[in-house]
């Protein structure tokens, strides 16, 4: 059953292709200021997007959450809204089976190849609303860096540029490289003397995890890296992670949203997502501008994977910017340079 989050709602119907549009009424009508809620519906989903910022210009940033499952108003910390929003509309779309959207659907109904038909459909919903001359950026974090990846390789030509941010487009490779990656970082901070007795725990730990895939150890070691960003933040190698996303606290129904986290994750692991999933051989097709952001020190998608995307992307205009106070947060940790060269981007290319 589809369940509205707004107290006023006109529904618009239009038929593009096979998508159905819902839209939210404004919160405020003003360019410079926007604040909309659009519906998305696609293959039996309902997906809110909310826009806030400067649509003067009718640029408008596509964010891709993580997860699988995560939120789109997650992305929408001071960062964003006291910076990116003054340059251009910023687009936080809840994923199909994420946030708060809604939907009958089965597993057999559930793929990339549909989510990525998900984005691609937004993109026609925006333009409705705010004309064909919009133009569009494409940002996926974690989980939505493989998202956003398998967007571009079925239609780059939506998008003026592509912004990875610790952005996972190798899922298949991150087992391997969270083995490397736990003895590298657990090795250097006991070197240094931080916080030994945990670092040698992890190294015990490591020993114990299959050197091949095994669902189990990949979420202990998904889970482990969390906890080692913490002790990083604790030793002061992270700056200190500001309170984030505080608009999804007052926008999501918290029990519909763990629910589809949840779901959306186990139909996508039981389908390989972790184990067969990669992306990496195709990373030349992309020629867009590019612009991959990681943190130095993050743990859950670790930096060596956006340097293979700077590496290997086809894009003859693309940038790798490593951020030496931030693990996968970079938009929290290094808030300044971040807002800089996001901003240059956009302003670059737009």
């Amino acid at each position: 059953m589809y369940k509205k989050i707004c107290n006023s709602v006109k529904v618009l119907l239009v038929l593009v292709a096979v998508i159905n549009i819902s839209s939210c009424t404004k919160e405020s009508d003003d360019s410079s200021n926007l604040s909309d809620t659009l519906f998305v519906r696609h293959k039996k989903a309902d997906m809110p997007a909310y826009i806030h910022g400067n649509s003067t210009e009718k640029v408008f940033l596509i964010t891709l959450h993580g997860g699988p499952g995560g939120n789109g108003l997650n992305f929408r910390n001071d960062t964003f809204k006291n910076n990116i929003e003054k340059t251009c509309a910023v687009v936080y779309f809840d994923q199909r089976g994420s946030g708060m959207s809604q939907g009958s659907y089965s597993e057999s109904k559930v793929s990339i190849d549909i989510m990525v038909e998900d984005v691609l459909a937004l993109v026609k919903v925006i333009k409705h609303k705010y004309g064909n001359d919009s133009r569009f950026f494409l940002m996926g974090g974690s989980w939505g860096g493989t998202l956003g990846t398998a967007t571009l390789l079925k239609n780059q030509n939506e998008f003026l540029g592509w912004i990875e941010l610790d952005g996972a487009h190798d899922p298949k490779g991150m087992y391997a490289e969270y083995i490397e990656n736990f003895k590298r970082v657990a090795t250097t901070q006991i070197e240094k003397g931080n916080s030994i007795v945990y670092w040698e725990g992890v190294q015990n730990f490591i020993k114990n995890v299959e050197p091949s895939y095994k669902e189990e150890d990949f979420f202990k070691m998904n889970s482990e890296a969390f906890k080692a960003e913490e002790k990083l933040i604790d030793d002061k190698i992270i700056a200190n992670h500001d309170i984030e996303g505080l608009d999804s606290f007052f926008k999501y129904n918290l029990l519909t949203s763990t629910w589809n986290a949840g779901g959306i994750q186990s139909i996508l692991t039981k389908q390989g997502l972790w184990e067969n999933v990669s992306y990496t051989n195709r990373l030349p097709e992309i020629t867009i501008p590019s612009l991959i952001i990681t943190g130095e020190h993050d743990m859950i998608v670790p930096p060596k994977f956006a340097q293979e995307a700077f590496e290997n992307l086809g894009s003859t205009e693309k940038e790798l910017l490593v951020l030496g106070q931030s693990g996968h947060s970079p938009s929290v940790g290094d808030k300044d340079i971040f807002v800089e060269r996001v901003l240059d981007f956009i302003n670059e290319h737009k």
